[in-house]
């Protein structure tokens, strides 16, 4: 007999990274760990694009400034970066006013109505974020997340012939020496779907298998896709266009960013947006636990819309039993024939 995956009743916030949880970009702290100029990095990374044009190489945005980060560990100003620096720098990242707490204090509106706890509605949390993975998993937002999307180096590179070998010696001191995985701005989107099929929970699933809907493990209408610009508009269509939330935070020391997300608004982009705080009465905490609590009501609505149409009812005598007989005359009482009586 056929059945379904999963149960549905999990809603998924999902989160970018910089400039949605925190005010400045994550390798922030590895460049002042390093005495390395910030923002001349970055000025190198965007120009490389165009030098390497010129030079008749085609170059994807995310891999720049992942390969300079590469060229400054071979080089020496980033020396002997390696995975546990990264995971440490991540302990010095500084969060907007809220967090981490309202992670737990979200997971607690989808149990604010009884009708929530009776159908187990849960909420996982989730970063997808074009930065490095290590960082985030050294933050202080770790143990609050439910999984992460993001870039990835790996250390110590297999040589040739490491098929025949039994063990692999490693080094002692390592230093990251290739790039392990790449989330850009588009690759979002893949992410997005293996949270909604479920891939992260089961491996066995794939994610470019075809899905009955009723077969994914989180809906796409069970989302809400929180970022701060542009740069996120693939997922944000993913996400709404799937009935889905689509939600921007801006800083609110920082106009432009106020009126970009107005222009997201106005264009259809988002549901809404509003300033990057995360204390109990800001307005972006209020709207996320008021669209919580909507697709927690869809939820029940759904689910017990699907008892009735599937549950039976149970088998009745043909005939009344004689508590029936006098329980059904005693409810028809004396009748009046007529309004004039």
């Amino acid at each position: 007999m056929a059945t379904t995956l999963f149960t549905q009743n999990t809603i998924a916030c999902i989160w970018d990274f910089d400039k949605t949880l925190i005010p400045e970009y994550m390798q922030s702290p590895l460049f002042r760990r390093y005495g390395i100029d910030e923002a001349n990095f970055w000025a190198e990374t965007n120009g490389l694009i165009e030098q390497y044009r010129r030079r008749g190489y085609h170059l994807a945005g995310e891999l720049g400034y992942l390969n300079h980060l590469l060229t400054y560990t071979l080089a020496g100003p980033l020396a002997g970066l390696n995975n546990k620096i990264l995971f440490d720098c991540g302990a010095d990242i500084k969060f907007y006013p809220g967090l981490p707490d309202f992670f737990d204090r979200a997971k607690g509106f989808v149990q604010e109505k009884p009708e929530y706890q009776k159908h187990e509605i849960s909420l996982e949390h989730y970063v997808v974020s074009t930065g490095i993975a290590q960082m985030v998993r050294g933050s202080a937002i770790a143990k609050h997340i439910d999984g992460v999307w993001a870039c990835e180096f790996i250390e110590n590179p297999l040589q040739p012939g490491f098929l025949k070998q039994n063990e692999m010696a490693f080094e002692a001191a390592s230093e990251i020496a290739q790039i392990g995985m790449v989330i850009d701005n588009t690759g979002k989107t893949r992410a997005i779907f293996e949270i909604n099929k479920g891939t992260n929970k089961n491996p066995a699933i794939d994610v470019n298998s075809k899905m009955q809907s009723e077969d994914r493990r989180i809906p796409l209408q069970n989302m809400i896709y929180i970022a701060d610009g542009p740069s996120d508009v693939p997922s944000f269509a993913v996400v709404k266009g799937g009935g889905g939330r689509a939600y921007a935070v801006y800083n609110p020391e920082k106009p432009e960013e106020f009126a970009q997300n107005d222009r997201l608004l106005q264009s259809g982009r988002i549901h809404g947006y509003g300033p990057a705080d995360y204390r109990e009465t800001s307005s972006t905490t209020q709207w996320l636990r008021m669209h919580l609590h909507q697709i927690c009501d869809r939820i029940v609505n759904d689910r017990e819309a699907a008892v009735a149409l599937k549950a039976t009812r149970p088998p009745r005598h043909l005939t009344a039993t004689p508590e029936e007989q006098a329980a059904k005359r005693a409810a028809k009482g004396p009748q009046q024939a007529s309004f004039l009586e």
